[in-house]
């Protein structure tokens, strides 16, 4: 137990008078780089969890959590294959697609693009995308002649609703002259934009009928399954495959997306590794500034030693020196780290105000803004972990100052 004068020593000997001030600066750069660490490794853990939640999040969003497809060819009974999946527990949703790539062109910009083909109800049925249309409806694809296209795409090419956009098939048409392109024009019936680059600058979805039509394909390339749960799609695997047989190849997000997610996991455990240096170097910094305490305290423990003081006293006193510096920089920096990662679009839309430099391109991080998401568990283990460092490195300069022997120290006095 820690009494009133052990805690008066110790938070006197914080104090650093004139002569003390050497001492005094290392532990505020001790404070300081426990402060920074903690804050930084909260703000990058909060941005990589936003990052990983915001892709999933539109990744699924857009392409279910299971693809049901033929072991060859195009599903042809689509549309019973549907109905048995959607009877299955835990299934939401199942939509066939017929997904193809394409050659894009208009106003003399051309690209290439992934085309897909949805029916009008699984368009709405896909809360993201139909959230999203911008401009324009889905009316267009009960003609069979319109098209959703993302917001980048639609500032590339120049198009507006009602613009048309020419589609190019990969394989053309074989004639008596030779090979020749398909063709077909196609109106804008509206555009969506969901937040994430990829789809926005390179999906265009389109009536199924229209789709099975330009891509000469008797069928649905795929079904896309919606779960209520996505971390239990093992269990809804299993029961699709008993459902359907073992004729068809069923792959869910996590084996169709596992190189993406995979390489965020490995980043993050990196990121978190390096950062947590940060703090490391911090608490060497509390045990050098602690042993020049100790040296330069060392007639004021002798002194104290002759007077009554225990040893358990002197150890607890200069524990308490150390440790006090890595509580407040730890409290400090949690709560700066959160506020920052709470605010971090609002601060990032300042910087780049201030600055007039890009500082987070869509086209690169695939998001449109800087995501952050805090999780309370991260949050508390990097404090604990931040505090232990500092309760470890505040214990070998309080032994040293314990087994000081008075007698010595004052005979050279």
């Amino acid at each position: 137990m820690i009494s009133a004068f052990e805690g008066l020593v110790a938070f006197r000997y914080l104090r650093a008078r004139r002569q003390e001030g050497f001492i005094s600066v290392v532990a505020w750069f001790s404070l300081l780089g426990i402060m920074l660490g903690v804050a930084t490794l909260i703000i990058v853990m909060a941005v990589m969890n936003g990052f990983r939640q915001e892709l999933l999040s539109r990744i699924l969003g857009l392409n279910g959590h299971l693809e049901v497809s033929a072991t060859r060819g195009a599903l042809t009974d689509y549309m019973g294959l549907a109905a048995r999946i959607d009877a299955l527990q835990g299934v939401r949703v199942s939509a066939p697609v017929v997904s193809g790539q394409v050659l894009l062109t208009a106003n003399k910009v051309s690209t290439g693009a992934v085309a897909r083909g949805m029916l009008v109800d699984d368009i709405k049925a896909k809360t993201l995308l139909f959230d999203s249309i911008r401009s324009g409806s889905l009316d267009g694809f009960d003609e069979g002649s319109g098209v959703l296209i993302g917001s980048r795409m639609a500032r590339r090419f120049h198009l507006r609703l009602g613009d048309k956009l020419t589609f190019i098939a990969p394989r053309g048409t074989t004639t008596a002259f030779g090979t020749m392109p398909r063709m077909k024009a196609y109106k804008v019936a509206g555009v969506f934009e969901v937040g994430m680059s990829e789809y926005d600058s390179s999906f265009v979805f389109m009536p199924l009928k229209a789709a099975q039509s330009f891509f000469r394909v008797r069928g649905a390339s795929h079904i896309e399954v919606t779960i209520e749960h996505a971390d239990r799609v093992a269990a809804v695997n299993d029961r699709i495959l008993a459902a359907i047989g073992r004729n068809y190849w069923v792959r869910d997000w996590r084996q169709v997306n596992s190189s993406f997610f995979t390489a965020l996991q490995v980043e993050r455990n990196v990121m978190f590794l390096i950062l947590t240096l940060i703090i490391l170097v911090a608490a060497f910094n509390i045990i050098s500034s602690q042993v020049m305490l100790v040296n330069d305290k060392g007639k004021g423990i002798a002194i104290l030693r002759t007077m009554g003081a225990t040893r358990g006293m002197i150890l607890r006193i200069f524990f308490m020196t150390g440790a006090s510096v890595g509580v407040i920089g730890t409290i400090a920096g949690g709560l700066l780290g959160i506020a920052f990662s709470a605010n971090i679009e609002t601060i990032r839309q300042w910087i780049q105000g201030l600055s007039g430099v890009d500082l987070f391109q869509a086209e690169i991080y695939f998001l449109s803004q800087l995501p952050a998401r805090i999780d309370p568990n991260e949050v508390i283990m990097v404090v604990a972990m931040a505090l232990v460092l500092s309760f470890l490195a505040s214990i070998y300069p309080a032994w040293r100052a314990a087994r000081l022997d008075p007698v010595e120290v004052l005979r050279y006095e």
